[in-house]
């Protein structure tokens, strides 16, 4: 076993939980961690849809791109500890509509897949469909989309978020990102409705930000909005997660979100300007009011 790797940098929150960052390959990396174990892994990896990464190359041969989705998620598999999840964002696009699919049943021989969530970045929500309850003066459409300016396809308003787990046993704090009861009457029928709460279910509608200059303030081809990574530390359960990964930091939504939380985070990330952004961008965090 080599030594363990020096980290890029190490910001402390301030419950004593550390977040680190590693300049490097997560292959190379993930097995010199030691006896390290985390709980949760929140990741979005390279599709190999032809994105214009800094530094990495998007076109790797289908097969050479699962055979090395299998030996990442192995190596995410080997510091994973008891009951730890890994929630899988990916994406597609019209022209290659499988490759979501083709990635997850890649992880299939390592993990069990639990859970799908819905991604929604966009949605339309039509006034009479909503119902008098929810109070809509006309019909709603709400999001961020990349139009598709194609006869043959829709506009692709969302992705997948995969929840695998070591044996599909992981409980989950389902209403950490529960909703409440739209019909107040269950809460009267039913004892698991008594909070006026329920569980979220597998669509999440997360819209990106809007963002003035592209280069500026999202300064990476393929980032997902720091809710996303919020919600999944949250349905992990914050009481058992107390180290999260990223091995695809990438701008560092994942460790924000960290830092936001108060879970310690350890992140990979091969190009070094997107690490000094996430660097830079978890410690504003730090500094901001923790979320409860």
């Amino acid at each position: 076993m080599s030594a363990r790797p020096t980290p890029y940098a190490t910001l402390r929150h301030p419950n004593g939980r550390t977040l680190t960052f590693f300049l490097g390959d997560c292959l190379e990396v993930l097995p010199r961690l030691g006896s390290e174990r985390i709980d949760v892994a929140v990741t979005s990896p390279p599709y190999n849809l032809g994105v214009k990464y800094r530094s990495y190359q998007d076109t790797l041969p289908r097969e050479r791109y699962l055979e090395w989705t299998g030996e990442w998620v192995q190596a995410v598999r080997a510091v994973m500890g008891p009951g730890a999840s890994l929630f899988l964002n990916v994406g597609a696009k019209p022209k290659d509509p499988w490759v979501a699919m083709d990635i997850a049943q890649a992880v299939r021989p390592h993990l069990r897949l639990q859970n799908t969530v819905h991604w929604v970045k966009s949605i339309v929500i039509e006034r009479a469909a909503a119902g008098a309850g929810a109070g809509l003066v006309r019909d709603l459409a709400v999001g961020h989309y990349k139009p598709i300016n194609s006869p043959r396809f829709l506009n692709d308003c969302h992705e997948f978020i995969f929840h695998f787990t070591l044996d599909g046993e992981t409980p989950l704090d389902r209403t950490a990102i529960g909703v409440p009861y739209q019909d107040k009457s269950n809460v009267g029928r039913w004892r698991a409705a008594a909070a006026d709460v329920r569980c979220r279910g597998n669509a999440w509608f997360l819209p990106y930000e809007t963002i003035n200059n592209r280069a500026k303030d999202r300064p990476h081809p393929a980032t997902f909005p720091i809710r996303l990574p919020e919600y999944c530390l949250r349905l992990h359960g914050l009481a058992r997660a107390h180290l999260a990964l990223d091995p695809f930091t990438g701008l560092g939504s994942t460790a924000v979100a960290c830092a936001r939380l108060g879970v310690g985070f350890i992140g990979i990330e091969l190009d070094r300007v997107y690490l000094d952004e996430a660097v830079s961008r978890t410690q504003q965090a730090l500094s901001a009011p923790a979320l409860l």
